[in-house]
């Protein structure tokens, strides 16, 4: 039984960039580099991708170009088609560097992005209940003030009441103590409650799960890696950006004087190059 990629979708029509067929074969064996939700649209990548390669190719011969391939730091050769795409793209596709001004701009509107996150230890009891559950999460939080009172009253309490009252077996173990955790570990709405919280405090965490009375033990604010450190990281990620749409505007404009057929690239109104 052969159950190849292409014998498992229905067959398309013939896909061609000015009159050069793209086959079947070349498609079904580009797809494992496109991995998708269906095998269609893992068909359809591949495809685009192939015209592309057509595309750039296509005008690399027109114009003529050729140059030595290159190996990679692994020591991989280029094919002479790859060295002759990347030449084209060297040639025809130019985009400035990025000066200290922008990267200095492009800092200052994200720095959250050069920010370590805050450092927490914190120790919780939860009273789990579920989200659509209304009773069951009037009770528990019924339970989890009257742990919170408690736990205020006498803080020395506050292990044995983890022990004894906690549905996070893991903690509960060890006192209710969750150790050192930092943001993107445990659920939003748990970090905003600890993001108001000093050491020392002990409040009510609403979740999904349930009510949390979580106790502040230990908090370490988040650094902001300063600009000359990050430059270099900006650029090359702001000159990446660049490089990828003006790559993308150009290969538009070659499907827009081009005759394809099969699929639909999108083609650029104005052109990048003179």
């Amino acid at each position: 039984m052969d159950c190849s990629v292409s014998n498992a979708l229905p067959k398309p029509k013939a896909i061609s960039v000015n009159g050069v067929v793209i086959a079947r074969e070349a498609i079904a064996q580009e797809v494992q580099n496109h991995p998708a939700d269906k095998p269609i649209h893992a068909w359809q990548a591949a495809a685009r991708a192939l015209v592309v390669r057509e595309l750039l190719l296509q005008e690399a011969a027109r114009l003529g170009i050729e140059t030595e391939p290159l190996c990679d730091p692994d020591g991989r050769r280029e094919t002479a088609e790859e060295a002759a795409m990347r030449a084209l793209v060297e040639r025809e596709v130019k985009t400035p560097e990025p000066d200290e001004a922008t990267c200095r701009r492009f800092y200052e509107q994200h720095l959250q992005r050069f920010r370590t996150g805050d450092l927490y230890e914190v120790a919780h009891i939860l009273i789990a209940a579920s989200r659509g559950d209304e009773a069951a999460r009037l009770a528990a939080r019924a339970s989890a003030e009257t742990i919170l009172a408690a736990v205020k009253a006498d803080p020395h309490v506050f292990a044995d009441m983890a022990s004894n009252h906690s549905a996070c077996s893991t903690s509960a173990a060890e006192g209710g103590r969750l150790g050192q955790i930092t943001r993107g570990q445990t659920v939003p709405e748990f970090e905003a409650v600890l993001e108001r919280m000093q050491p020392g405090e002990i409040a009510i965490a609403e979740t999904r799960y349930g009510f949390h009375v979580v106790r502040m033990d230990r908090r370490a604010e988040g650094q902001t890696l300063p600009f000359e450190l990050a430059k270099e990281r900006i650029a090359g990620y702001l000159a990446a950006s660049v490089e990828h749409r003006a790559l993308a505007q150009y290969i538009s404009i070659l499907a827009g004087q081009a005759e394809i057929t099969g699929i639909a690239l999108v083609a650029a109104d104005t052109p990048l190059v003179q």
